[in-house]
């Protein structure tokens, strides 16, 4: 189970979870407060606040406790004391990730992509979106989560209205109607839960580990409360059918405001299922286990099929992140610690390489003003470097061995192969139907002779090359080197599925079939032997 108190939290005195979150606050209001007669200051302004905050996430994960399955660097202050509100703010290895790809993919997006006018409000608008990102995945209080998921959507929407393309109202308005459909059954699923814990606990908290570890509902009232939290994070996923919003954002979306959706904001839902699902409702996930694990294979299929159909080559992109994100809500469901693992890994690896992939495409826009994949040929023999680069990142969306997008996806499918089977073999297909939309899109865009207008492509630049290697260099290093990432990852999942199995009464049989061969397998650490081991009498060994 969790702990409110960790080693990380003891060590480290500083408050580094709260200057993450203020310090690209204070950066978005220094921003807006500089002259708009020089841009140059503006953009240097929001430079050094984006670069520290990456810098505070390095530290962060340097100083992180690896054994440590609890919540790390806790700060806990009282806020609204009466109704149980305070600042808490932890993280584990689940979120731990998530943190660092939000604090090192803002600088790079405000540093390598140019807004082209008003650039004082879209920095100040992409520093206060940070803030928000970065409270959502450190928050340990229902109300204060509730309060950054909700920050959030401001600064995306007038980012998709101001910066966009030509429906971009519409997209953005759609963007903003849908998540506050869904971020309204969460607001009453918290206050509910807030106040029927109270029966259990004798006292009103807001406080998640309050809640998660000893707060008691009924059955029925657990799953009402669920509902409410899942249908907000079903929404942000998206899930499907829920997932509509995504491709029009997407695609009318600035190019920064692309990456930063795809990177780090589709992740919010992921997480929450997490966080604020498994966590906070064990026996309601279960109950609900077979209705997501269904939704999630639909979406695998359903994004995977409608990217093969499209013309726009961004949009293409934009609906195979719903296939992806099918796959971490597939490893959610499993309830197993290798395929939550994986999908844990996975929101990272699809950050970076769907980020990556959207950050091309806007180059190609950029050189030729069209995404239109038939208004494309033979790029490959006019700008070879940029169509390698194309070529790493895609076949990194696609998991091919040896690169980030492989490691994730296969812990999910042989994780969740015990025990959701044929939800596996279904969703599978997604992987070769991945091979297919995107191997033709690169087929027609690269290959063949290019025609007169194509001829002139630009070459990649050095300032852009830069850009693309700090995302290809994670893509490989984590593809063949996942180690460090899973050391981290695995104690806190493994906390999470003890603590879904203590609440729920059931001992996984799945789970220990598929420790035995986790010991031997060579994307596990030898800490997990070690761990898998010494939990066995706990009803984990292999």
């Amino acid at each position: 189970m969790y702990s409110a108190e960790a080693a990380g939290g003891s060590t480290l005195s500083f408050p580094i979870l709260t200057a993450l979150v203020l310090v690209p606050a204070l950066g978005g209001i220094l921003t807006i407060l500089t002259s708009n007669r020089r841009p140059e200051s503006t953009k240097f302004v929001a430079l050094v606040a984006s670069t520290v905050t990456a810098g505070l996430s390095i530290w962060l994960l340097s100083s992180f406790e690896t054994a440590d399955a609890g919540f790390q660097f806790v700060s806990r202050h009282p806020w609204i004391r009466d109704w149980g509100i305070g600042w808490h703010v932890g993280v584990d290895g689940i979120s731990l990730f998530l943190v660092v790809l939000t604090g090192l993919l803002f600088p790079l997006v405000i540093a390598g992509i140019d807004p082209h006018h008003d650039h004082k409000r879209y920095l100040g608008w992409m520093l206060v979106l940070e803030a928000g990102v970065m409270g959502s995945f450190i928050s340990l209080d229902l109300f204060l989560f509730f309060l950054f998921f909700e920050i959030v959507l401001v600064p995306m929407y007038f980012l998709i209205g101001g910066w966009g393309y030509d429906q971009r109202i519409y997209a953005a308005t759609k963007f903003f109607l849908y998540t506050m459909f869904g971020s309204a059954f969460m607001l009453v699923g918290i206050i509910a839960t807030a106040v029927l814990a109270k029966n259990s606990l004798g006292y009103v908290t807001f406080d998640l580990v309050e809640l998660a570890e000893g707060a008691e509902f009924a059955a029925s009232t657990g799953r009402w409360l669920f509902m409410a939290f899942a249908i907000a994070f079903a929404v942000k996923v998206p899930l499907f059918p829920l997932h509509t919003w995504l491709p029009d954002a997407h695609t009318q979306a600035p190019t920064g405001g692309s990456v930063i959706l795809a990177g780090v904001l589709l992740k919010l839902g992921t997480y929450g299922f997490l966080r604020f699902g498994l966590y906070l409702f064990p026996e309601a996930s279960v109950w609900a286990r077979p209705l997501f694990l269904t939704l999630a294979v639909v979406g695998i299929l359903w994004g995977a099929i409608a990217a093969t159909m499209q013309k726009d080559l961004k949009r293409l992109v934009a609906y195979s992140s719903v296939a992806h994100l099918g796959f971490i809500i597939l490893g959610t469901f499993a309830f197993t610690s290798q395929a939550i693992t994986g999908g844990v890994m996975q929101m990272v690896n699809h950050g970076i390489s769907t980020g990556a992939l959207f950050l091309l495409v806007g180059m190609i826009y950029e050189r030729r003003q069209t995404r239109e994949i038939s208004q494309l040929k033979g790029l490959q023999s006019v700008a070879p470097i940029f169509a390698a680069a194309f070529m790493i990142v895609m076949l990194s969306s696609i998991g091919v061995p040896g690169l980030n997008g492989f490691v994730g996806e296969f812990l999910i499918l042989i994780g969740s192969f015990g025990n959701a089977r044929w939800w596996v073999v279904v969703g599978a297909t997604g992987v070769i139907l991945a091979a297919l939309y995107l191997l033709w899109a690169y087929q027609r865009v690269f290959h063949g002779e290019p025609d007169e207008e194509n001829k002139s492509f630009a070459e990649l630049r050095p300032r852009e090359g830069m850009l693309l290697l700090a995302f290809i260099a994670p893509i490989v290093f984590t593809g063949v080197f996942p180690k460090p990432m899973l050391d981290r990852i695995e104690p806190s999942v493994k906390a999470l599925v003890t603590h879904v199995e203590t609440n729920t009464g059931r001992t996984l049989e799945f789970e220990k079939k598929e420790i035995a061969p986790v010991e031997h397998s060579d994307v596990h650490s030898d800490t997990e032997k070690h761990d898998t081991e010494k939990s066995d009498s706990e009803g984990h060994g292999g």
